[in-house]
């Protein structure tokens, strides 16, 4: 992977989970719960949203493996959870359910609206003369992996796996006779994260691929 393919890589994986995250508090603000707003996380500065494992150490060193591989290895991570009082939502029962399927949601808009218009890009070269094809080729050179980065991040914080979205959604439907299982979730849930990370991610590949030619119509060769 060239040093340029590196840095639009990391700038899109950054910008991928600040939406995230403002989504998120934008969620829980429209709830009726201004926490976000109030701790300066609804902003595109990524500082406040980096979290040292999630957003640097883990992509990090996937873009590391990158390198090695010739871009073999998906890219993956999570910032800073937003902080939210659900106490505050004006849904009680889905509150929770919202602003966590909000951050997933919008990674999953993001990739369908940008692959659809990869799917265009045979119509353009149609009309568009060839000497300005460079046009499309630049524009697919951030498409294709803003696409991908996008439903990899979907995908995996819909994992039921403490601290991700799906572990909130998941515990939205658990009834109180299961919240002993709840709080083991939530108590091993970095070492659960981190073995999934490190051994068990092929597991969602097939997901990540099929929501790629559906939103795409291309393959994705991993």
């Amino acid at each position: 992977m060239a040093i340029i393919e590196f840095l639009v890589i990391l700038v899109i994986f950054l910008f991928s989970v600040i939406i995230h995250e403002v989504s998120h508090g934008l969620m829980a603000d429209y709830l009726g719960d201004p926490t976000a707003k109030r701790a300066g996380r609804l902003t595109f500065n990524p500082i406040p949203h980096l979290d040292p494992v999630g957003s640097i150490a883990i992509p990090g060193f996937l873009l590391l493996m990158n390198l090695a591989s010739g871009g073999s290895t998906i890219i993956f991570g999570w910032a800073k959870p937003v902080p939210i009082n659900p106490h505050n939502f004006s849904d009680q029962k889905y509150g929770e359910l919202k602003v966590s399927a909000a951050g997933p949601g919008i990674n999953l808009l993001v990739a369908l609206i940008v692959g659809t218009l990869i799917r265009l890009t045979p119509f353009f070269r149609n009309i568009i003369p060839a000497n300005l094809h460079f046009f499309i080729n630049g524009f697919l050179s951030v498409a294709v992996p803003l696409v991908l980065i996008n439903i990899v991040l979907g995908v995996f914080n819909l994992l039921p796996i403490p601290p991700l979205d799906g572990s909130h959604i998941l515990f939205t439907f658990l009834p109180r006779s299961m919240n002993s299982i709840k709080r083991a979730l939530q108590r091993h849930g970095m070492i659960f994260l981190l073995i999934f990370v490190f051994f068990l991610y092929p597991l969602i590949i097939p997901v990540i691929s099929f929501l790629f030619f559906l939103f795409t119509g291309n393959n994705l060769n991993l």
